[in-house]
This record gives C-alpha cells, structure tokens and sequence, in this order.
C-alpha cells in the first residue's frame, strides 16, 4: 500500500510540474461582410487569457494572408498598422474592434456575405514559450457605412 501512495505522490508532483497552456476564451467573433469586387475585410473579438499569453499570428482558410493590426491616432490622422504580436494579461479582457486592434483578411477567396462563417486559426503562445492553436469561427454580419470616409478598419 505504501508503494501506491508514493508512486502516486510523484505522478501528482510530475503533473504539478507540467507548465499549463495558455486558455483564451475568444467571444463576439465577427468579421464584416463584403460587397463585389472587395479582397479584403476585417475580424474583431474579445480575448481573455486565464494565464497570461501572447496572440502572436492567426491564419484563414477563407484569405491568402490574415494580419493583426492596430489603428490610431496620429496627430489628426487615423493610422494603420501590421502589429507582429498582442499581450493578453491574465485575466484581462483584450477588445478587437474597429479604430484599434483588428484582424485584416487579406486576399479573401470569395465574398462574405452576412450569416456566412469565416475560421481563424489564432496562434496563442503561452508563458512557457509552447505555441496554441485557437479554432474560432466568425459571424459575418453586414458591413455599416464607414465613420471617416476610410473604408475598412
């Protein structure tokens, strides 16, 4: 009996020293749907990370290339910008939206339209430097007329 109890001490100690995942819990997926002729669009949700964690890339079967990038102000001048990774702190919600951090669907394989789906795969590196996979799926909901003129944030 005494050999279970210690061979069962080290397994849980093993397991104890196993550096957990990173979990992100990703809600309000969205992208924006298109009109004829457009090869690009944007995804927005909201990330949380339990641990801590790093959104370091993301891909879609739906566009040739999927970029994380930021907008903001510049002086008077709303600007845009490829961005190589995003923090998510433990336990703090991280918003992608339009006018800040946002995904760019890039060379998209055919139009999205309203109550279509678009997958993303996130890349999720965690404290422990081990690379996550995050399967999430987008709503295509209709595109609104653009705020500033600008056309797609």
């Amino acid at each position: 009996m005494r050999r279970i109890s210690v061979a069962l001490a080290a397994a849980l100690l093993g397991f104890a020293a196993v550096p957990s995942l990173a979990q992100v819990d990703v809600k309000s997926a969205w992208s924006r749907a298109t009109v004829r002729g457009q090869k690009t669009s944007a995804a927005y949700m909201q990330l949380k990370s339990a641990q801590g964690a790093t959104l370091v890339g993301a891909e879609s079967p739906a566009a040739g290339i999927v970029e994380l990038h930021e907008m903001r102000m510049d002086g008077n001048v709303m600007r845009m910008r490829a961005v190589a990774k995003l923090d998510l702190p433990a336990g703090k919600a991280i918003e992608l939206k339009p006018g800040g951090f946002h995904f760019m669907l890039i060379d998209l394989k055919k139009p999205l339209r309203k109550g279509d789906s678009v997958p993303i795969t996130l890349k999720i590196e965690g404290r422990d430097n081990t690379l996550k996979r995050v399967e999430v799926k987008t709503e295509v909901r209709d595109q609104p007329p653009p705020r500033s003129g600008m056309g797609i944030d």
